[in-house]
């Protein structure tokens, strides 16, 4: 799966972690990604969305699906 947000782009930076002695071992910082079901159109979808786009209401989320209670009595 590509780390990608389905809004802004975003995706993974890359770079060095520094250890005290200065030695340098790559790494990748990943953007903050959740699966939401957003309203695409006339359609919902299930995308990789940033917690940023999510905050600015860049993306619209789908309406919760209401599931019918189960009555107890048999």
């Amino acid at each position: 799966m590509a780390k990608i947000c389905y809004s802004c782009g975003k995706a993974p930076s890359f770079g060095n972690a520094r250890s005290h002695s200065l030695r340098a071992t790559r790494r990748r910082w990943n953007p903050n990604l959740q699966r939401v079901r957003i309203q695409v159109g006339d359609a919902t979808r299930r995308e990789y969305v940033c917690t940023s786009c999510l905050k600015a209401f860049k993306v619209q989320k789908a309406e919760a699906i209401r599931r019918p209670a189960v009555s107890e009595s048999a």
